[in-house]
């Protein structure tokens, strides 16, 4: 059985996949750990929406905090981004993405910060194609909240599934047509969150892309 098997199968059924044993605990530990360094140096900085000044913060709309992964940088050489990678191959492969690129973030939520309903595709910019995120809480009480929800795409209304974020859980859905929201948590939420592309991206960070 292949790595990716259950997330295509899941994706050919309904255009979103959700699994829990697809990452390895230690690279899920190594993340969490880089993030938390990253954190604690002050590389943080509040998420925006779109990409236009009148966009920029609204933490009342989304309020994480986040740390872009550069392209070439040690971190990036972590094994899960060439997983990554080789599973844009794979999607390429069964569906003719024609994907290219991958960018990723890391993103913290405070207790009680949320990101209201939306979806991963800027106005006018259709490059983000696959949404993924990556789930770093070890020990997470479902009592705590800061679930994902997924809204169905013709009833942006009706909510379709939600998942509690679970140290090694892997959501994938297609970034322009499905709506999601993060609720909020009462306790500090940490995951890895990215995007595989049509178009070539050397530095997310730098080139003012943002989520």
């Amino acid at each position: 059985m292949h790595d990716y098997d259950d997330i295509i199968r899941l994706l050919n059924q309904q255009g979103w996949a959700v699994v829990d044993n697809a990452i390895a605990t230690d690279w899920q530990e190594t993340l969490l750990s880089s993030g938390q360094q990253l954190w604690q140096a002050g590389e943080f900085s509040g998420g925006e929406i779109g990409r236009s000044q009148h966009d920029a913060r609204q933490p009342r709309i989304r309020g994480d905090a986040i740390c872009w992964v550069p392209p070439g940088s040690v971190l990036a050489g972590h094994p899960f981004f060439a997983w990554m990678a080789q599973f844009r191959t794979v999607l390429n492969q069964q569906f003719e993405m024609g994907l290219r690129s991958q960018e990723f973030h890391f993103a913290r939520y405070d207790s009680g910060a949320g990101y209201q309903k939306h979806i991963d595709q800027h106005r006018g910019s259709d490059h983000r194609k696959v949404s993924i995120v990556l789930y770093l809480n070890p020990g997470w009480d479902a009592a705590n909240g800061g679930e994902l929800c997924l809204y169905n795409p013709y009833d942006p209304d009706t909510e379709i599934a939600r998942f509690a974020p679970l140290a090694g859980r892997l959501a994938v859905f297609v970034s322009g047509v499905m709506p999601h929201q993060v609720l909020p948590a009462l306790a500090t939420r940490w995951s890895l969150t990215g995007w595989l592309r049509t178009d070539e991206i050397r530095d997310s960070h730098a080139s003012g892309l943002r989520r």
